[in-house]
């Protein structure tokens, strides 16, 4: 399992590369730890990691959000998985209505379902993109037109690719 953890404002990349019962190999960023990890009460872990244990305190404020509590030190930190990046990205096409359709992930082009200059009417289906075995369809908030496609069917594409650009109806 891979996430994005983001602490205070920095962001790290954490995966989970082996677990045996308490005992666990992850990656941060490029480094590599091996812990042994006990929940020793409701919120309370016990890591021990080369030699050394510490006890951390998770208490979740929200949605995957926690404040993370060590003996000298706390942390503000949120889980960014796929679905966090995803809902993240819904989000700001719906705050900025953004002249571009984009994807938050890596994927594939499965379906595109409009032409260039296309009208097309707020929550119209444009594009269908695979990711990590799931389909996600992008639609449009507002009518639009369909000004430029700027992938094929069966494209590659990278995360925040724009995949198609948008333009309002009264700027024609």
């Amino acid at each position: 399992m891979l996430y994005d953890i983001k602490r205070n404002n920095e962001l790290s990349t954490i995966e989970l590369l082996e677990r045996n019962k308490n005992k666990a190999k992850i990656a941060v960023d490029d480094r590599i730890y091996e812990v042994d990890i006990i929940e020793v009460e409701n919120g309370v872990y016990s890591i021990l990691l080369d030699g050394v244990s510490y006890n951390v305190e998770l208490i979740q404020t929200a949605n995957k959000k926690y404040s993370v509590n060590t003996l000298y030190n706390s942390y503000d930190v949120e889980i960014i998985d796929t679905e966090t990046k995803y809902v993240n990205s819904r989000k700001s096409t719906d705050e900025d209505d953004a002249a571009f359709i984009s994807t938050p992930m890596p994927g594939k082009v499965v379906k595109i379902l409009v032409n260039e200059g296309d009208v097309v009417k707020g929550g119209d289906t444009i594009i269908i993109v695979s990711a990590m075995k799931m389909e996600s369809e992008y639609k449009v908030n507002t009518d639009k037109i369909i000004k430029k496609i700027l992938v094929k069917e069966g494209d590659t594409i990278e995360g925040h690719q724009h995949l198609v650009l948008l333009e309002d109806i009264e700027n024609n």
